[in-house]
């Protein structure tokens, strides 16, 4: 989830954003980041124009008495992170727990700009390819070691490696001068990263990117320590050092992480808190039981991910709350086909399954206060998104006949997957009873665990014949920039297209978006159009965007809610419980 820039002014769309404090109180002082002061100028999002920027945070410090606060935060969706190292973790989960350990260069604000975090400044060459940071002189990580900007080249490389095997940072650093050379074995070094003294770090792109530091601030731009992960053998992310707030005190396997606060964090250890306890909650009911947990006290942060908010059937209870929070998020439930196998490589027969739902019906069903009905892919607050898309609106008569040009044998087995968690169920339930009220269609669904689930979107995205014949997924932006929801899902053969969608015409306006960086109503209406396209042809068949129903007690402070989630501009701002 995360942000970006060209040559341009830090300027994001403005998010509401909600302080999360003790109930009925006024937003606590201490939620602001430290003294700031403003040496320079700013990159930043592709709607704004200028070029760099210095900022120098004065360090708080470091508490005489440690806090005596534990904050217990529930992650829904997992019953054990398979991982905790930032080129490979995927779900949202698993990544908001790395980001406690591991920062980058850069970081997000609670406005969602681009602010530095390991980097102190940076600057953009006129052309926009090449980008110079400076590393904190001060910048140490967990185990008082200094960080270098070799280590930041090594773990940028190490993201690309296909000897690692994530993937992620194919997705998220393509853009960096020989990363598709590096990544498929061609060339043994990453000509675009090049730590040019200890403190200084240069990356050239291969084109010019409006949004290339939302990019560089999600996971796969992390530092590590070289020595902890060369030394540290096979699991070293068991016991990592990283330059985040917090470190790993305990992994208690298939219960929680401990973390404890991390003394050398540059911005300030977080003083108030002894620990942070990351509780796992997996299975189809990981969520109810989160929930039911809140209510005993156990756990003091529920339902903070869209992908996995409060489920529908708790919201009655607690709306009224001081403690209920809710938020719309970047984020989109959706059904994906795969188009490379009968019945889905007809685009008829996508259009009649997609015409066939009421989604006013699912809304109810859900709960209006939970959810938004959505017709296009791009939620709303990301840029483009206030551009005008025509959905595939409920028709049944339409659904019909398309079916019947297609040629549908309404004996074809249809089989939709979906990973057992929250409220899924239900929806698919839902999605079945309209297909066969209004198609006559009789639809199997395919309830698998979550990183089954998720290993069989990986299988069909390569061996598309042998994958899912259709799969309900969800999607959460990684970064505010409609990139990462229409070139990143759509565009043919691109690393998360699981359903290999295919449009020559897509593939073209995306292709020059992606790439514009003087004119941001170009590069938006370029994104609008080939969204249209994708819409209208079914890429995605977009549900609901769920807002981030969260539960959080009235002695926690210093959280903001955004379209990205939960931030956290200043750690020692947040209190938790007393032990």
């Amino acid at each position: 989830m995360f942000i970006n820039k060209s040559s341009l002014v830090l300027r994001v769309l403005p998010l509401a954003a909600i302080v999360l404090a003790a109930c009925g109180a006024q937003p606590p002082q201490a939620t602001q980041l430290p003294p700031q002061q403003v040496t320079v100028e700013v990159t930043a999002p592709p709607q704004q124009i200028e070029v760099t920027r210095v900022v120098e945070v004065e360090k708080p410090a470091a508490p005489a008495v440690p806090g005596n606060q534990v904050l217990r935060w529930a992650l829904e969706g997992i019953n054990e992170p398979s991982t905790l190292d930032p080129a490979k973790a995927g779900d949202a989960p698993v990544v908001f727990a790395t980001g406690l350990i591991f920062r980058g260069l850069i970081q997000l604000d609670a406005q969602l700009h681009v602010v530095p975090d390991g980097a102190e400044s940076w600057t953009v060459s006129s052309d926009t390819k090449v980008y110079t940071f400076k590393i904190r002189k001060d910048l140490k990580f967990s185990d008082g070691s200094p960080v270098t900007a070799e280590d930041a080249a090594f773990s940028i490389t190490r993201s690309l490696d296909p000897k690692i095997g994530g993937g992620n940072g194919g997705y998220y650093l393509s853009n960096i001068l020989g990363a598709e050379d590096f990544s498929a074995g061609k060339s043994d070094k990453l000509d675009g990263v090049k730590a040019l003294d200890a403190q200084t770090l240069e990356i050239t792109l291969k084109n010019p990117s409006a949004y290339f530091l939302y990019q560089l601030n999600f996971i796969t731009g992390y530092i590590l320590s070289k020595k902890n992960v060369t030394e540290g053998g096979e699991k070293w992310y068991e016991k990592p050092v990283g330059t985040g707030p917090f470190v790993l005190g305990e992994w208690q396997h298939n219960q929680k992480l401990v973390l404890t606060p991390n003394a050398n964090y540059w911005a300030g250890a977080p003083n108030q808190l002894k620990q942070v306890d990351l509780i796992f909650y997996g299975g189809d009911q990981g969520s109810t039981t989160a929930c039911n947990d809140y209510q005993t006290g156990a756990v003091d942060v529920v339902g903070s991910f869209g992908q996995n908010p409060i489920p529908s059937q708790f919201v009655p209870q607690v709306k009224d709350l001081p403690d209920y929070h809710s938020a719309p998020q970047f984020v989109v439930r959706y059904l994906g086909f795969n188009n490379k196998i009968a019945p889905f490589n007809d685009v008829k027969v996508r259009q009649a399954f997609a015409l066939a739902i009421d989604k006013s019906k699912l809304i109810k069903l859900l709960g209006e206060s939970s959810v938004r009905a959505q017709d296009r892919i791009l939620p709303g607050g990301i840029p483009a998104s206030e551009l005008k898309v025509d959905g595939l609106s409920f028709d049944a008569v339409k659904a019909k006949t398309l079916l019947a040009e297609a040629k549908f044998d309404p004996a074809t087995k249809v089989t939709i997957s979906y990973g057992t968690e929250g409220d899924n169920a239900k929806v698919l339930e839902f999605l079945q009873q309209e297909w066969k009220q209004n198609l006559g269609v009789e639809v199997t669904l395919e309830p698998l665990e979550l990183q089954t689930f998720s290993q069989k979107l990986t299988d069909t995205y390569n061996k598309p014949e042998e994958g899912l014949q259709a799969y309900y997924s969800v999607w959460g932006a990684d970064y505010p920039d409609p990139q990462n929801w229409i070139s990143q899902q759509l565009r043919t053969d691109v690393g998360n297209n699981n359903g290999h969608y295919s449009n020559a015409e897509f593939d073209k306006l995306v292709d020059a978006a992606d790439v514009e960086v003087k004119d941001p109503a170009a590069r938006l209406k370029a994104y609008n159009q080939a969204e249209q396209i994708a819409v209208t042809e079914v890429g995605w068949l977009p549900l609901f965007s769920p807002n981030a129903n969260a539960l959080v007690k009235s002695y926690v402070t210093g959280l903001v809610f955004t379209g990205q989630g939960i931030i956290v501009p200043d750690w020692t701002a947040v209190r938790g419980v007393a032990q």
